[in-house]
């Protein structure tokens, strides 16, 4: 995988997860702008998806335990879907409060996917 497209992944995700913390730990219900943040990085994990089943075509086999890797990166897809759609049920500062901390969940997922796709595990 390509470590700054990780990063900016990352980046993105703390972002986000600061930002949707802060206004729920404030009180403020999720606005347009805090699930616009968290569908730009489902959008991201999307691409990080195309990009993970060409790769080996490429000749740039993960390194590590693929079933790992397929693992989070499905837990990966589905968090921010979930997280979105209860945002947009709910509407409270919870709710918020749960975007916060699916970004930071994921910037958490996001780095152990690049460690097993760069880092040969022992």
């Amino acid at each position: 995988m390509i470590l700054w497209f990780t990063v900016v992944q990352i980046a993105v995700a703390c972002a986000v997860g600061l930002f949707c913390l802060i206004a729920g730990l404030a009180g403020r219900r999720p606005s347009d702008y805090t699930v616009g943040g968290v569908l730009l990085i489902e959008a991201l994990l999307i691409v990080q998806v195309v990009v993970a089943i060409v790769a080996p075509l490429a000749g740039n086999p993960p390194t590590g335990d693929l079933l790992e890797y397929w693992v989070y990166l499905v837990g990966a897809l589905l968090l921010p879907a979930g997280g979105t759609l209860w945002a947009l049920l709910d509407r409270s500062r919870w709710s918020t409060v749960v975007l916060g901390v699916v970004g930071f969940s994921l910037a958490i997922m996001l780095w152990r996917m690049q460690t097993i796709w760069t880092v040969q595990i022992a």
